[in-house]
């Protein structure tokens, strides 16, 4: 970005990270890996936390993070706590690069010092620091800005996963798996649809099906937000498995859509959206419910797990947490290398034993900001009622391990930053 003979040279300043759109049990494992690895670079004199995100830049909320993250213990409390401890935002920045916010971010970058900004975030927030690094080129300001990726929905492009999912889709593999064992007991003929998060794209939708490549109970019908809704079929489904036993579950995404496009759940909705222009979802468990009533008259309820499946910090997935401190110290050491303008992704590892591992690499962050990760085809079953196996043998590395929660007076003790 800012060059010498061909060379980025890495700049004497300080760092500023902010948090945005929604959390995860995990985005602050990432903070705490970006603190980590920015106080391990000589070229970065302080380190800066900007309160709910960009739009505490545009009101110059910067906390001093050396002061509120110290010891071992505090780092690994952090790691273990959910939700964002910086505070999020759902701010959109305009198009127009010469609208009057980019003056006023850029004159709270230039009070604080700041060199480096890392933005810990979803698609949303991936456009914002694409738009941050567009202006700062344009108007010749050195600062080196990094996007680093979390979200439970698992649908940002070129990264492996996204950090924060695999601990969203063990919570939601766990409590399906309970679900279906407490519907197991009875006799009476019933079907329980359980609601899951993701607009767009299934991959926490495909969780409910995972303990199944473990020989547990999970749901037996899977509806993810890339295939076809058929309310007819979705019946015949239903019954298939009603002929053979007498509790049915069922997993749908909030997202999923008939042949014309409409959400299942519209119906149940107001039609706002949010500064994104997304509209509020949830309730197509709710509506199926009262199809499956309609149709075939037996017991139904409808379940939705939502906020739980991106703040359940009682059932962390080890390997989420490590890979999550992993790529917030591999983008700090990149930032403070001069390197601007990008995005960090996992990527597994060809490992001749089969075993399972992944590497941060790097790519510029226009190549993910506003794009979706979907689930391939060739990983949802032709009807469009389940996953298939492969796609779950894809997923299980990414549960596994336990993390010790640092525990008081019988509660999960949370780290907090003010």
């Amino acid at each position: 970005m800012f060059e010498e003979n061909g060379k980025n040279l890495p700049l004497d300043g300080n760092a500023l990270i902010g948090q945005s759109g929604g959390p995860t049990a995990a985005i602050n494992a990432t903070l705490s890996g970006v603190i980590k690895g920015l106080r391990g670079c000589p070229n970065v004199k302080r380190i800066y936390g900007a309160k709910n995100g960009i739009e505490g830049v545009c009101a110059g909320k910067i906390v001093d993070l050396a002061l509120a993250v110290q010891t071992a213990e505090d780092h690994y409390a952090l790691e273990c706590t959910p939700a964002a401890a910086l505070g999020s935002c759902r701010k959109k920045l305009p198009n127009d690069l010469n609208d009057p916010v980019y003056a006023q971010i850029f004159d709270v970058f230039r009070s604080y010092g700041i060199r480096f900004f890392i933005y810990i975030g979803g698609n949303d927030s991936m456009d914002t620091a694409e738009k941050l690094s567009r202006y700062a080129q344009r108007n010749f300001y050195e600062i080196y800005v990094v996007g680093v990726p979390k979200t439970i929905d698992n649908d940002i492009m070129i990264t492996d996963h996204t950090p924060g999912y695999p601990s969203a889709l063990k919570y939601i593999a766990t409590t399906v798996e309970e679900i279906a064992r407490d519907c197991s007991i009875y006799t009476v003929k019933a079907v329980t649809v359980v609601e899951i998060m993701g607009r767009d794209a299934g991959w926490l939708a495909a969780g409910a099906a995972l303990p199944r490549i473990f020989g547990q109970s999970c749901a037996d019908l899977v509806y993810v937000a890339e295939a076809i809704f058929d309310f007819d079929r979705f019946i015949e489904d239903v019954n298939g498995i009603l002929a053979e036993k007498p509790n049915v579950v069922v997993a749908v995404s909030e997202g999923i859509k008939t042949a014309d496009g409409k959400y299942v759940g519209e119906s149940a909705q107001s039609g706002s959206v949010d500064i994104f222009g997304h509209k509020y979802l949830a309730g197509a468990a709710k509506v199926l419910e009262t199809h499956i009533r309609a149709k075939i008259g037996c017991k139904c309820r409808s379940i939705e797990l939502s906020l739980p499946q991106r703040c359940a910090g009682h059932c962390l997935s080890k390997t989420d947490i490590e890979e999550s401190v992993l790529v917030g110290a591999s983008c700090a050491e990149h930032v403070a290398a001069g390197l601007s303008g990008d995005f960090a992704y996992l990527e597994r590892d060809d490992n001749p034993d089969g075993s399972y591992s992944v590497s941060v690499g790097f790519c510029p962050v226009s190549k993910v900001a506003n794009h979706i990760k979907t689930i391939p085809v060739s990983y949802i079953v032709p009807r469009g009622c389940n996953v298939t196996d492969s796609l779950l043998t894809l997923l299980a590395p990414l549960i596994q391990g336990e993390v010790a929660i640092p525990m008081q007076n019988g509660l999960p003790k949370h780290f907090t930053i003010d």
